[in-house]
């Protein structure tokens, strides 16, 4: 008897769920989108070397830093917190004076709200942390420490696994108090509680490793963390959607409402269209990255080499941000004194050459960069700063061509500025 070749008819009555299959809903097309959600996932959880669990989708990178700081803190003052060690004070948090305005923001609020105390540890003139001054904050109350991986301004890479190594000397350290005695005295507060057997796991380390995708290391075990963060508006194909990896044993609470998706800390549909390409564009990086990254140093040598040697630098008192080693391959900064950041971006567009002053989310708001206040004490409001950031694209040729057009815009804008 022949096979019938007749298809089942397949009717999408399910609107008001989704346009096309929401991965939440039970019916077939529904499975088959959470099975491409959950695919994307493990494709993800496979590059930084993590668990499929511990990958939650977001809208962005501001999002993930939002929910991994924002996240642990008010888990805390959660009245459904299991009651054990209580903390003396309200929860501790550290970070640097240069970090994404995603992270030093939200740590502002917190203060601001009294959820948190705070403390900014200042970077060296070269842009880099020391671990030392990181483990020299760290307190009893400390539940997060948050550090960049690499600036996204000035390009320098920070010393992750250092300052996790001083974090796990520190959770060492109480981990032994805790063995010999009560952990705190004083009247316990209320909601401020974390269970026994959690506690040895704090503080939590946090990076935003948004710079860093393209180019280092994202193996969360070698890296020694617990949160990172990545965007899909830094990497070449990906979609406009964001990454927070949450190690299992990381305590955080939903920041949000509305929903149970993305281990219930990420309410909302997932995009999974944008999820799709991140996954996909994420992977075709890590194995592009050796090579690019070979390429993209010959090219930020070579761009520093001519500007070192060039009369450009002498003849205008240029500085160049940040450490010229410890740094991303594809970033260049340069301060030119007496000359307004917005000019000279200005006129390198008119020149066809696009460049930022800073932080694009600080673009346009008129102030000078915090990021090059931090590492240069003695710079004026008149000075301007210029980022040049290299790419898939960049040729010798274009850099070649930035470096001429840059002097003669220089040399136009010296009889007005100097």
């Amino acid at each position: 008897m022949a096979k019938s070749t007749k298809k089942t008819r397949r009717i999408y009555l399910d609107y008001a769920s989704s346009v096309s299959a929401n991965p939440s809903s039970i019916h077939i097309e529904g499975v088959l989108a959470k099975n491409k959600l959950e695919n994307a996932r493990r494709a993800v959880s496979d590059v930084l070397g993590a668990r499929l669990g511990e990958i939650i989708f977001t809208s962005g990178g501001t999002e993930s830093n939002n929910l991994a700081i924002a996240g642990v803190v008010l888990n805390f003052w959660e009245p459904s917190s299991h009651v054990g060690a209580r903390l003396p004070k309200i929860p501790h948090i550290i970070t640097t004076n240069i970090e994404h305005p995603s992270v030093l923001e939200t740590f502002q609020l917190l203060e601001k709200r009294k959820l948190a105390q705070i403390s900014i540890v200042p970077v060296e003139d070269n842009g880099i942390v020391d671990p030392k001054k990181i483990k020299k904050e760290i307190k009893k109350n400390t539940v997060l420490v948050s550090v960049h991986y690499a600036n996204n301004e000035i390009g320098t890479i920070q010393p992750i696994r250092e300052i996790a190594k001083a974090i796990r000397h520190c959770r060492k350290t109480q981990q032994m108090k805790n063995l010999r005695g009560p952990r705190f005295s004083g009247a316990p507060r209320p909601s401020q509680t974390i269970a026994n057997s959690s506690f040895a796991g704090f503080p939590f380390f946090h990076t935003d490793a948004v710079q860093a995708a393209n180019y280092l290391d994202l193996n969360v075990e070698r890296l020694g963390v617990d949160l990172l963060t990545l965007s899909g508006s830094k990497i070449e194909g990906a979609g406009r959607v964001g990454v927070l990896y949450k190690k299992s044993s990381v305590s955080m609470v939903n920041i949000f409402g509305g929903g149970d998706q993305e281990m219930g800390l990420r309410p909302g549909t997932e995009n999974l269209p944008e999820i799709l390409k991140f996954s996909q564009a994420l992977q075709a990086v890590e194995k592009i990255k050796e090579k690019e990254l070979k390429r993209l140093t010959a090219l930020h040598d070579y761009f520093l080499k001519k500007l070192l040697h060039s009369n450009v630098l002498t003849n205008f008192r240029m500085r160049i941000n940040g450490d010229l080693k410890n740094r991303l391959p594809n970033n260049i900064n340069i301060t030119v004194p007496n000359i307004p950041s917005d000019l000279l971006v200005i006129e390198l567009s008119a020149k066809g050459i696009m460049a930022s002053a800073k932080s694009a989310c600080k673009a346009g708001d008129g102030k000078a960069s915090y990021v090059i206040e931090a590492i240069n004490k003695n710079i004026k409001e008149t000075d301007g700063s210029l980022r040049f950031s290299l790419g898939k694209q960049t040729t010798k040729k274009d850099i070649d061509y930035t470096l001429k057009a840059l002097s003669e815009i220089l040399t136009k804008l010296k009889t007005w500025y100097y």
